[in-house]
């Protein structure tokens, strides 16, 4: 391992990919690690881009060659996990690594990478509103929107693993703590 790393977590609706987005336009010499996972690419998703697509066969094909840094199964059949070759591809160039990973990857990239990682947790105002953004933005089944609500409800409760936890209560200012840690972090207090 070398280089820093910045994990940034969160449940579903809660503001973690806003966040991720304006951490890497920040100027602090961060660049996205791609995710990999094994379900279909949504409207307007890229391959490489926003996650590498694979088929759940090519993806568990990629375990057994030892491939992933960390994956799991998220949702049932639906793999997500980090590509050691992302880490490299991002620290030969010289940038620091950040993570947009649900809650239980960003425990375990925590424990791969120690003192070298800073893990932010992006907690929504209330579990209601987090509940409502995902109303909002599901076109899914009602049965498998509560399985995100539960699953969110699960997640809310693991925000002590981190090392920071900032609330998405109003976005500028959200955005202006990850800022103010990640450069702290990097650089120092300069």
């Amino acid at each position: 391992m070398k280089g820093k790393c910045i994990i940034v977590s969160a449940p579903s609706g809660a503001g973690k990919t806003t966040i991720v987005r304006h951490l890497l336009e920040a100027g602090l010499g961060l660049e996205f690690s791609v995710s990999a996972c094994s379900r279909k690419p949504r409207p307007g998703e890229t391959n490489g881009v926003d996650y590498y697509f694979f088929s759940e066969k090519t993806f568990k094909d990629k375990i057994e060659n030892n491939e992933f840094l960390e994956w799991q199964e998220v949702y049932n059949g639906n793999f997500y996990g980090t590509l050691k070759s992302e880490l490299t591809r991002i620290w030969n160039k010289g940038n620091y690594v950040i993570f947009d990973v649900d809650v239980l990857g960003g425990i375990n990239l925590k424990k791969i990478f120690g003192e070298q990682a800073l893990s932010i947790f992006i907690l929504p105002p209330s579990p209601e509103v987090l509940e409502a953004r995902l109303r909002g933005r599901s076109s899914d089944p009602e049965d498998s929107l509560q399985q995100r609500i539960a699953r969110a409800r699960f997640e809310l409760e693991q925000q002590e693993a981190f090392d920071l936890v900032i609330v998405n209560d109003t976005l500028e200012e959200a955005q202006q703590q990850a800022v103010a840690a990640v450069r702290s972090f990097l650089f120092g207090n300069t």
